[in-house]
């Protein structure tokens, strides 16, 4: 079920269904931000990643001397479990909790809340993440929002460009054909602010930054300047992909990696893991602003 909030400047719904963002659109020009999940390419929008980011080694990560078997990116995605619990003109607020299945794959018991609170032209999203167990937990959680480019159809996808806020210089991580992260790197960012996108930036699947100093990145049209900014204070990783020759972009803050080629698949000493006390919350927001 999808619900709405609203601005004077734009309109944005929200799937139950695993709590994710389904429309961007502006309430002056009709356009529409946010990708659409179109078959050919790619059904997704902006899948929420709990409580790994990416793809575990051989499917599975080990607790206590215990297999579990968890798919990319968790078990949020599509769930239909996700209750709406409050809502306003302007805001939504959803949660999900533990059950007996959760533990079957994952060996924590967990509350999940995610605020979409809009503003104006920005949409914060606010994760609250608690620890309803006994013992220390340990998640991960990431964001994979899509973001239609071009957004028109007399452009190419070689007419935009990424901006981050800093100059940087760092190389992608290059990812397996099984999706784990090798030990081998490729330079991407050489003393720059701009990534440009053209139709085979993502051949070898999504680039994957460690080291960035910026903690924004906005898509840019070449000659018409800024559409949207992703603000991203809280994620220290973070994902740009899109599949192939497709006309999306995701620009994906990361708290969390998939697991790399020599992994031993303990989930305490897996890169990027947070811990967090039985009994206490973490919060952990990024906000997606519209610039045109």
């Amino acid at each position: 079920m999808k619900h709405n909030i609203e601005s004077a400047e734009l309109s944005v719904e929200v799937n139950s269904i695993g709590m994710e963002l389904s429309s961007i659109r502006s309430k002056q020009s009709n356009q529409e931000y946010l990708w659409q999940g179109d078959p050919a390419f790619w059904t997704g929008q902006a899948p929420v990643l709990f409580p790994i980011v990416g793809t575990l080694k051989n499917g599975q990560m080990i607790h206590q001397g215990i297999p579990y078997s968890l798919e990319r990116h968790g078990f949020i995605r599509d769930s239909p479990k996700p209750r709406l619990v409050d809502s306003g003109t302007d805001f939504l607020r959803f949660d999900m909790t533990w059950d007996a299945e959760t533990l079957k794959i994952y060996p924590f018991k967990f509350s999940l809340e995610i605020t979409f609170l809009l503003n104006g032209k920005s949409i914060q999203i606010q994760h609250r993440i608690t620890n309803t167990g006994d013992e220390t937990m340990r998640y991960s959680i990431g964001a994979h929002p899509a973001f239609n480019c071009p957004l028109k159809e007399n452009e190419s996808y070689s007419d935009y460009y990424l901006e981050f806020e800093e100059e940087e210089t760092d190389a992608t991580w290059l990812i397996d054909p099984s999706g784990l992260i090798s030990l081998e790197q490729k330079p991407m960012l050489d003393h720059t602010k701009n990534l440009p996108l053209h139709s085979h930036l993502f051949d070898h699947d999504a680039l994957v930054f460690k080291n960035l100093k910026s903690r924004s990145v906005k898509l840019v049209h070449q000659k018409n300047g800024p559409v949207l900014a992703v603000d991203f204070e809280d994620f220290n990783y973070l994902g740009i992909w899109a599949k192939p020759a497709a006309p999306f972009v995701c620009i994906e803050p990361w708290l969390g990696i998939a697991d790399s080629v020599d992994s031993n698949q303990e989930f305490s000493e897996k890169e990027g893991i947070l811990k967090l006390a039985s009994g206490h919350s973490d919060q952990k927001s990024y906000s997606i602003t519209i610039l045109e």
